[in-house]
């Protein structure tokens, strides 16, 4: 028998213990599945289940992001190439994922039905939640302008990609609370009707003044991965890399705005709480990725980059040793060397600028 390393042990008893969790919260709900219940589904202890997660609702989200990541993502015939196609797709993706009338209470399509109350119930969620929401307007905004660049040089779509979020999600926590009151095909009209919206949206920086130091020194990043394509980061190219905790994540519009339009721009999502809020993010960040990348055509999809710093070893290679929610710090990256290093509001704008 080939005897496993212990990293291979934590990974696998980290398996096991998402596939039990998953049907114990399938069969009792969030609210009525207990830790000692998934421990003895996946043959494993109570502690070997809090080794792996700092606690119940940490593992709920782990559990919908994993299901939100795998999701199978199926490419349109023809990708949408105007904003009103485009609005239009991203809802008919997302109401196909939302739960039928006749689905049984304890069907997992409904594995989802706690996720907003266990978010609202707790301002730790809150807060990140929220700013989740702002980095997924984002990057749907900024699709939506490669498909319809906005007339005026300091306009902007992420306003209305807001409110076609706003309609969808809205739409989503009806279906849990309500079941058989959305109407699907309502609720895509009206995301396309969203398109021949003027809300006069335009760009701004507020005056900030972050520190600024011009430094020379490695940057050698470890692997990682890229949550909106999936595809490896290749962290060593030129451009800025942005740590963000997750209070501060709407700050990369900062950096996409102030750099040039062939600069590589990655931001790197950092939290005082990986076990529990990282996983939070790569659900909600799951959910909108899968719907662009069934939509957008790829030339459409947002140049931002997207990575989860969930050991800190990231943030490290950029000389940030306490990562934290409120975490705001961009690197510039020449030559495989740091150059400069910005921090503090408005670090984004100031690296990506200068």
């Amino acid at each position: 028998m080939v005897r496993l390393t212990r990293a291979e042990t934590q990974e696998r008893n980290r398996a096991k213990v998402l596939a039990a969790a998953r049907e114990e919260f399938a069969e009792r709900g969030f609210r009525d599945a207990k830790i000692d219940e998934i421990a003895d589904r996946a043959e494993l202890t109570r502690g070997a289940v809090y080794s792996n997660f700092p606690g119940k609702r940490a593992l709920y989200f782990a559990v919908l992001a994993d299901l939100a990541e795998r999701a199978p993502v199926t490419a349109a015939a023809e990708p949408a190439l105007t904003v009103r196609e485009a609005l239009g797709a991203l809802a008919r993706g997302w109401v196909t994922r939302l739960p039928l009338v006749t689905d049984d209470e304890r069907a997992p399509s409904r594995l989802g039905m706690d996720l907003v109350p266990e978010i609202l119930a707790d301002e730790v969620t809150r807060r990140p939640y929220a700013q989740l929401m702002k980095l997924n307007a984002v990057l749907l905004g900024l699709a939506l302008e490669r498909l319809r660049p906005p007339r005026e040089p300091d306009g902007r779509l992420v306003r209305l990609a807001e409110a076609a979020l706003t309609v969808l999600q809205g739409a989503g926590q009806l279906s849990a609370a309500a079941p058989g009151f959305v109407e699907p095909f309502d609720v895509i009209r009206v995301c396309e009707q969203l398109a021949d919206l003027d809300l006069g949206d335009r760009w701004s920086v507020a005056p900030m003044s972050p520190r600024v130091h011009e430094v020379d020194e490695p940057w050698s990043p470890p692997p990682a991965v890229d949550a909106i394509t999936g595809d490896p980061a290749r962290l060593a190219r030129d451009g800025v890399v942005t740590m963000l905790g997750l209070h501060r994540l709407s700050a990369v519009e900062d950096a996409l705005r102030a750099a040039p339009p062939d600069a590589e721009v990655t931001a790197i999502a950092v939290t005082a709480s990986p076990g529990e809020l990282l996983p939070l993010a790569r659900l909600v960040v799951a959910e909108l990725g899968t719907c662009l990348r069934e939509t957008f055509p790829r030339p459409a999809w947002p140049r931002l980059r997207l990575v989860y710093d969930e050991s800190g070893a990231l943030a490290a290679a950029a000389g940030v040793t306490q990562p934290g929610d409120r975490t705001e710090t961009a690197i510039r990256v020449e030559s495989g060397r740091i150059v400069l290093r910005t921090e503090g509001l408005g670090a984004c704008h100031t690296a990506a600028a200068r």
